[in-house]
């Protein structure tokens, strides 16, 4: 079986940046890059709000630059599904499955595997991902300020986004499956009292139209059956994301969203050895600068555990 120091299970900014930390420490971190190489910013057009690139960058080749440097560095990047692990809670090293069939024997193990966005499902939405539909308004809604948008969701992050955007676009159009929302009442609030925003209960979208961009949004009425088109250039979707984190439930504790819960100013979990970074433990803030960071985080954290277990076996 082979024998790695630090696996990095994921490869987004977290797991890049702690491959970039580990590869420095002389940690020999071995990358698995998952189902969605890069992460979610490989689905992302244009990133201008993560610092150091000031006419911005497309998330592919954002993404591609963290790997070279962590290549660079003595990163091993591997294609490759972590489909089971096997935890050792009492300090051991740690055995992960690689695509059912390969077993590695792990000291630590850093877990990025970030979140997925919850899609509405049909196919326009995926049609025109990234040219007018996004599932983060912090993220793309600069590039439809002053423009007529419309975002979907009822709950405190749809009410959030909502807010965000009447800041900047002309007409913010809400779109509420009931006929109530769902967020909390000081957010329900604080979206009320927006002048141009606009919420439409008892509504769903039947699809959005536009062939190479988004152009409007066909909704309907879910009580009389009534259908309206509304001219929008931005479609946002906000109703929820979800960690990618079913393999490691047996082991780690996580919150009722499947959100891995780790230690106050840390990365640690309960389980020796294992750390957690970017959007499987962040349900907050959800951005490529916050995931880096805990990608720094969970490497130094890693490298301080190998060398306090480093001088327990000297000792012994």
């Amino acid at each position: 079986m082979e024998k790695v120091e630090c696996l990095i299970i994921g490869s987004g900014p977290a797991g890049y940046t702690a491959a970039i930390y580990a590869a420095r420490a002389d940690m020999k971190p071995v990358v698995y890059e998952g189902l969605q190489p890069g992460g979610q910013l490989t689905i992302t057009t244009d990133v201008e709000n993560y610092p150091g690139y000031p006419d911005g960058i497309m998330g592919p080749e954002m993404m591609e630059n963290f790997k070279k440097q962590a290549v660079r560095l003595g990163t091993d990047v591997r294609f490759g599904m972590i489909t089971s692990v096997v935890f050792d809670r009492n300090g051991g090293n740690h055995i992960v499955t690689v695509d059912g069939k390969t077993e590695i024997e792990c000291e630590t193990v850093l877990i990025s595997t970030g979140a997925s966005a919850k899609w509405l499902g049909i196919p326009s939405e995926q049609r025109l991902n990234g040219s007018g539909v996004s599932a983060c308004a912090v993220c793309d809604g600069f590039f439809y300020r002053g423009e007529d948008v419309a975002i979907i969701g009822a709950g405190d992050t749809a009410a959030e986004e909502a807010s965000y955007l009447a800041k900047i676009c002309k007409k913010v159009y809400m779109i509420v499956r009931k006929e109530e929302m769902r967020a909390s009442k000081a957010m329900q609030h604080r979206v009320k009292s927006l002048a141009n925003v606009e919420i439409l209960y008892n509504t769903e979208t039947d699809e959005i139209l536009g062939d190479m961009t988004v152009e409007a949004v066909r909704v309907v009425n879910n009580i009389n059956g009534e259908k309206r088109e509304i001219p929008v250039k931005g479609f946002f979707v906000a109703i929820g994301h979800k960690p990618n984190t079913d393999i490691f439930k047996e082991y780690l504790k996580m919150d009722d969203s499947g959100y891995i819960i780790t230690h106050p100013d840390s990365a640690k979990t309960d389980i020796p050895g294992v750390f957690v970074c970017g959007d499987a433990q962040d349900k907050i803030y959800r951005q490529a600068v916050t995931a880096a960071g805990s990608g720094c985080m969970a490497a130094l954290d890693a490298e301080r555990y190998l060398s306090a277990r480093g001088m327990s076996e000297e000792v012994e």
